[in-house]
């Protein structure tokens, strides 16, 4: 499909620090730009890390920690490795000493679906984006993978008739009949195979904005149990037409 990249809804204006971009421009690029996180990058637009609110904020208590009651601690405390981080973090007045690392981020070919699986699975808001040589293209927020179910009706109705019905299947637009409300694709018609109507449920449910796919297809064959040398070299297309 042609929608269901990240490329397609990533914002290419992004926002980065380098390694050492001070402590107050980071602060500051994340108020102007009214945004919760940035990617730090090396000299060659590879992303080394991610500051966010978060470690600007743990960075100020953690300052903090180091004085008033918990100072008769600190000999003790600065024996362990967690300890030692939690120090030097205290300490830190850029970009890179600040910066969550390794950065979890994504690529512009992957699909939206595999985003929204990464970001869940890091409990994160927001992916840098990067190109087939993993430099900087963009960023992708929860915001912008949900822009995807937002996309009207009679758009999605259209790419099911042409990528997955004509594209795909070599059936005629109206071959099948399409409804879609709230996101809610049904199709209803007959086919001349199950296989047909397998690929046509599985690629609708694939295309970006669809909630469901209601499935009220039916076949004059059952190709299921068919061997593989039984198939036709030509495709779906002849197979139909010698089935007639």
């Amino acid at each position: 499909m042609k929608h269901n990249k990240v490329g397609s809804v990533m914002t290419t204006d992004v926002v980065s620090a380098e390694y050492r971009t001070p402590f107050k421009e980071v602060a500051r690029l994340l108020a102007d730009r009214r945004i919760s996180g940035l990617p730090v990058v090396d000299d060659d637009d590879k992303v080394i890390g991610v500051v966010s609110e978060t470690d600007l904020v743990t960075r100020q208590s953690e300052a903090l920690d180091t004085d008033g009651t918990r100072r008769r601690f600190r000999f003790a405390a600065g024996r362990t490795p967690g300890a030692r981080r939690q120090a030097a973090r205290s300490r830190a007045f850029t970009a890179g000493q600040l910066m969550t690392a390794p950065p979890v981020t994504v690529h512009a070919e992957e699909t939206i679906a595999e985003a929204a699986r990464t970001m869940v699975q890091h409990h994160v808001e927001r992916l840098p984006v990067l190109d087939e040589e993993d430099r900087l293209v963009g960023i992708v927020t929860r915001r912008d993978l949900l822009q995807v179910f937002l996309r009207p009706d009679a758009e999605i109705r259209g790419e099911v008739i042409e990528e997955v019905l004509v594209g795909t299947l070599r059936l005629a637009p109206t071959a099948v009949d399409v409804f879609v409300v709230e996101g809610v694709v049904t199709l209803t018609g007959r086919l001349a195979r199950r296989s047909e109507t397998e690929i046509a449920v599985s690629m609708t449910k694939q295309i970006d904005g669809v909630v469901a796919v209601i499935d009220q297809l039916t076949y004059r064959f059952d190709d299921s149990r068919l061997s593989p040398g039984e198939w036709s070299p030509r495709g779906l297309a002849h197979d139909r037409q010698r089935d007639l």
